[in-house]
């Protein structure tokens, strides 16, 4: 079994940044690719990046390339999500996500443990 717990969010500006920690219980969070997803108010929960279990590959949703940065470290158990630039479109309840496999996923269904998420909101 496996637990996330995910902090770091917040209320922020537009061009602000902010960056979201989740950290995993459990021997096995070396060998598992980790997610992050959102969920805006009325909308499904979309992919916004993913990382190997050996942080060497990554992937980004469009939206996201070049604004955020997803990375993990074994050793403390936890991957990290820095946002920056972020617009108003980023406000959305953001969820860590791990999966069984060590190689990267982009869809919902592929990830077997969530998080509680954690609320993201930009406005000015």
């Amino acid at each position: 079994q496996v637990q996330l717990v995910e902090s770091g969010g917040g209320s922020v500006q537009p061009g602000g940044s902010l960056r979201l920690s989740c950290v995993a219980s459990g021997r096995t969070f070396s060998s598992r690719a980790m997610g992050w997803f959102r969920q805006a108010p009325g909308k499904e929960r979309e992919f916004v990046a993913t990382i190997s279990a050996t942080g060497g590959s990554t992937y980004y949703t469009d939206s996201v390339k070049g604004r955020f940065t997803i990375s993990r470290d074994n050793a403390k158990k936890t991957v990290y999500l820095q946002m920056n630039s972020l617009k108003p479109e980023d406000t959305a309840v953001y969820y860590c996500a791990a999966r069984v496999a060590s190689y990267i996923g982009r869809e919902v269904y592929e990830y077997d443990y969530w998080g509680q998420g954690t609320q993201v909101t930009v406005s000015s």
